[in-house]
């Protein structure tokens, strides 16, 4: 839609409200919602007044007025709410109408357009899998008489001996991929949630019950452009919330809900294209990957423990990244193994198909700043040209975990916590600055609220220090 389409569609479709919607630095998304007959050209020309003050990592509150700018493309009817909504998502501008430089979406359209400066390629595009989980019930709590988590599952294997009507079919610990129903006991709430998102303009391409016990799954959608797909998977996380909440249950995304069994990734695919071209293709190559493609993979793996501050940006996403569990904890790259940080699907590729996929990211990512910093990193290795096979990152077209102790050694390993990720960003992060794609005061936001986490995390008592330590 255009500005003119849209104001069209509020009057034929009858829609009473609009909600236009931001996200701040961590992710998360807000709105705010005004009355349709308020909305007219003045508001996507001069955008919707908001205290920046209140969203995380954004302006102090003696400069805290900030504009949200409307991006008509974006609107979808939202089919949650009881009144007709029509939701927008906008930029985030200065009160004199310049771009704000810590916006997650600038910074993911700064990206595109510094790919396009570059005059490498005209389009990255980017495809998503966001693994979630739908628990029936949900409890925590952090003080200081107290700390616990406590989440519970209709499908989950502890509830085998459960009491009461007990249908049996539960799903074993790493044994939930691809089951049928009624093991699988939520196809039907991910038929809904396909359902929407193609109503609401994503295409979907396939669901399934992922591989942990208590309910994981996977949905699919195809691939777009970086900003759009970034809007997109914040539309995904939006209806896979609202439709498990619709059917008693609840969503999450975190990355390590579950000790013992596979966590949540976000394997993120990605391709350039020029024009009709696409520049990861070369037939013959390995895996039929062009050496531009594989400059790419260089970047990326150069600059993975820097990258993984932003697209693992959790203390609980370092939880996941450990051996035994499918998540890759080594930077290499290869062909088809599901064990390497980068991949390279084979199975029906077309040329135009021809991409890479960073197995590592999960969903506690923003999807902009993260989206736009692999490219970043891709970019700089190919503006360097670092090959990652002269690099030592492989290509490894075995599997990483029954590799030898001695053979392990010789292999590059991301950083174990979200301390030295940051620290690694710390060191390196010059090749997000290109462009002024990303700027320092971010990066440098960024560390200091991701390192007060760390802290709260740390000076925290858990049970499992009782368990460890009270009878010492």
């Amino acid at each position: 839609m255009d500005m003119k389409t849209i104001l069209s569609t509020i009057e034929s479709e009858d829609i009473k409200y609009v909600d236009f919607r931001i996200v701040d630095l961590l992710g998360r998304q807000h709105h705010v919602t005004v009355p349709a007959y308020a909305v007219e050209e003045d508001t996507f020309l001069h955008g919707v007044a908001f205290d920046g003050s209140s969203l995380t990592g954004y302006k102090s509150i003696e400069e805290s007025d900030m504009v949200a700018m409307p991006d008509p493309a974006t609107a979808f009817i939202d089919p949650f709410v009881e009144e007709k909504t029509l939701n927008i998502v906008c930029n985030i501008v200065n009160p004199d109408n310049t771009p704000y430089v810590r916006d997650p979406r600038g910074i993911a359209l700064r990206a595109e357009a510094y790919l396009k400066d570059l005059g490498i390629a005209t389009a990255a595009y980017f495809g998503p899998e966001s693994e979630f989980f739908l628990f029936d019930h949900v409890r925590y709590a952090s003080g200081p008489s107290g700390s616990f988590y406590h989440v519970d599952s209709e499908e989950a294997y502890w509830n085998s001996g459960k009491e009461g009507q007990n249908l049996g079919y539960k799903i074993r610990n790493k044994g939930g991929y691809f089951p049928v129903q009624p093991t699988d006991t939520q196809a039907d709430i991910r038929n809904e949630m396909c359902t929407l998102l193609t109503q609401t303009g994503l295409k979907v391409e396939r669901h399934h019950h992922e591989v942990a016990t208590a309910g994981q799954g996977e949905i699919n959608f195809r691939f777009d452009t970086l900003t759009r797909t970034a809007d997109n998977l914040l539309l995904f996380k939006y209806i896979v919330r609202n439709v498990a909440a619709k059917h008693g249950k609840t969503a999450t995304f975190m990355p390590k809900p579950i000790v013992g069994d596979n966590g949540s990734g976000m394997h993120v695919h990605q391709s350039l294209f020029d024009g009709d071209t696409p520049l990861f293709f070369e037939k013959g190559g390995y895996a039929n990957l062009s050496e531009t493609a594989l400059y790419y993979i260089g970047g990326i793996l150069h600059h993975a423990p820097a990258l993984i501050a932003l697209t693992n940006p959790s203390t609980n996403s370092f939880k996941r990244l450990v051996p035994g569990y499918e998540a890759p904890v080594n930077l290499v790259f290869s062909k088809g193994n599901r064990s390497a940080a980068v991949r390279i699907p084979v199975a029906a590729v077309t040329p135009k198909a021809s991409r890479i996929e960073f197995r590592t990211p999960d969903s506690t990512a923003n999807p902009y700043l993260a989206f736009a910093a692999m490219l970043m990193a891709g970019l700089d290795g190919i503006a360097k040209k670092l090959d990652p096979r002269e690099m030592g990152f492989g290509p490894m077209d075995k599997n990483i975990y029954d590799l030898s102790d001695v053979e392990k050694n010789e292999i590059k390993s991301l950083p174990g916590s979200l301390a030295e990720a940051l620290n690694a960003l710390e060191q390196d992060h010059e090749f997000l600055l290109a462009g002024d794609v990303f700027s320092k005061d971010l990066i440098d936001s960024w560390i200091s609220l991701k390192r007060d986490e760390i802290q709260q995390v740390e000076r925290t008592v858990t049970p499992k220090e009782y368990e460890l330590y009270y009878d010492l």
